[in-house]
């Protein structure tokens, strides 16, 4: 459609809709007239309350004051997350936004620790590690520090529905409009099937060049309307439910989200200032709702404040997340659970993706392809390191563990696990949210340990070797003693 795209609409509010609003306003300023219809009658999900580091990019893009933001959304900080029973039930693991050790030239530290025998014990190589240190003990502090060694890399949790909230006031100050109002119908050109507008309930028409679909589930523009079919993975990703529950705020605010195995799922526990969220993702044929939901009751730290939601979903991806003039944006895309908090990261990457190839000019064919091939590849990274936390589990006590550990995988998966299994090798693939650290922490704490290392690790002799991993350990460990409890630095940093 070779016509200036003048007016961005935007169906759904929730965290997609005010995300997009925030940052398309933002960045493309004045060239462009947004506006974001939503309605009060229909709800949001609401339960992606967990992220990773990349939404400090998006909160410094936007320009927000960090303590501001943590005040105005309840939020707290996130170092890393634990799993809990995954490997196997009593086990538990770290996957840490930080890095352990040193880097060193072409040798990844962990080829030191498996030459020096400490990579037998899977607990050693968090010990390397700033950040789970910080987390096992239940501090945090901004540490300024010259050396790179100490850098403690961190996200947020933070109440899905607060940000929203914040994240609208920002938008309307910029200029974005927002409407109220159901959408009754939706108008569309009858020559090349584009949308023009939405009919609302009320009689009012919202026109636009160009659409952004964050109706969630139902995807109203990008199925319901255009029909454009969905990829399921759920023959790799077999839980179908979550049950989602908030509690009263736990007496110690934890520094990391805590991901729980149970024998048909897993439940998670997101600490925020005024409360806890909670919630169990379950495969639907091991569990029935009342089953799942009376499990996540037994298991809170603490009292439920509000009544269970059981939500149903598909994983998978929207075959094209951009089509027409319609790109789909949350959970309209597509859905891959909120195992490694990837939800809201999808989102911000979807709109920074569409501010690159935005089509200021027109929409022409191969913007829309280039923007659905980064999509796709972006999808099938997250879905594989996923799925790597299901297959390579040595769990027995039931069927559902059973099952994942042996079902096919995706030869993309099944390469990268191969490589580490031989001799430790790790390759971050282009694009890849997940950092060679990332899977390196995943398939340790999971129990894969690699058969050899490179060669380069023997450079030094044994006794260097020692001397260099106690010194790495030392200067780890030594910021810990002035960092003050996560709760200290919130009350002092939020006041």
């Amino acid at each position: 459609m070779q016509q200036p795209i003048k007016k961005l609409v935007i169906l759904g509010g929730g965290t997609a809709g005010w995300i997009s609003a925030a940052l398309t306003k933002k960045l493309l300023g004045a060239a462009i007239d947004v506006e974001l219809v939503e309605s009060n009658e229909i709800g949001t999900v609401g339960v992606g309350e967990a992220t990773i580091p990349g939404i400090k990019i998006l909160n410094d893009v936007l320009g927000l004051n960090e303590a501001e933001f943590l005040r105005e959304t309840q939020g707290t900080i996130k170092l890393a997350i634990k799993f809990e029973n995954w490997k196997n039930k009593k086990h538990s693991y770290y996957h840490s936004f930080g890095t352990a050790g040193k880097s060193m030239a072409f040798c990844h530290f962990h080829h030191f620790l498996k030459r020096a025998g400490e990579l037998e014990d899977d607990t050693k190589l968090w010990n390397y590690d700033l950040n789970a240190l910080a987390a096992e003990e239940g501090k945090y502090a901004h540490i300024r520090h010259k050396d790179p060694i100490l850098e403690m890399p961190y996200a947020y949790h933070f109440d899905a529905g607060l940000y929203a909230q914040y994240l609208r006031k920002f938008s309307e100050k910029m200029g974005v409009k927002r409407t109220e109002g159901t959408v009754a119908s939706v108008h569309q050109d009858q020559q090349n099937g584009y949308i023009k507008s939405l009919e609302l309930k009320d009689g009012r028409l919202i026109e636009g060049d160009l659409f952004l679909d964050c109706s969630g589930f139902r995807g109203l523009l990008i199925q319901q309307t255009l029909q454009t079919g969905y990829e399921d993975w759920s023959h790799w990703l077999r839980c179908d439910r979550a049950v989602a529950v908030a509690s009263e705020r736990f007496e110690k605010t934890l520094p990391y989200t805590r991901s729980i195995a149970h024998k048909g799922g897993w439940q998670w526990r997101i600490p925020l200032q005024h409360r806890n969220g909670n919630g169990l993702v379950y495969n639907s044929a091991y569990y029935s709702d009342d089953e799942a939901t009376n499990l996540l009751l037994g298991n809170l730290d603490s009292k439920a404040i509000t009544d269970p939601k059981v939500i149903k979903f598909q994983t998978g991806r929207r075959y094209q997340q951009w089509h027409k003039n319609v790109i789909a944006v949350g959970l309209s895309s597509g859905f891959l659970e909120p195992l490694e908090s990837t939800s809201i990261h999808l989102i911000q990457s979807a709109v920074v993706r569409l501010v690159h190839l935005f089509p200021h000019h027109g929409i022409n064919a191969s913007t829309v392809a280039e923007y659905n091939k980064q999509s796709k590849l972006e999808f099938e990274q997250v879905r594989d390191f996923i799925i790597l936390h299901y297959h390579v589990n040595q769990r027995t006590d039931s069927l559902f563990w059973q099952e994942m550990r042996d079902m096919a995988i995706p030869d993309t998966l099944a390469h990268k696990i191969e490589l580490f299994k031989q001799d430790g090798r790790l390759f971050r693939d282009q694009n890849d949210l997940f950092t060679e650290s990332s899977w390196l922490q995943v398939m340790l704490g999971q129990g894969i340990v690699p058969a050899s290392y490179h060669p380069m690790a023997n450079t030094m002799s044994a006794e260097q070797l020692q001397a260099m991993l106690k010194k790495i350990k030392a200067i780890k460990r030594e910021p810990l003693s002035a960092i003050p409890s996560h709760d200290e630095f919130l009350k002092r940093y939020c006041g």
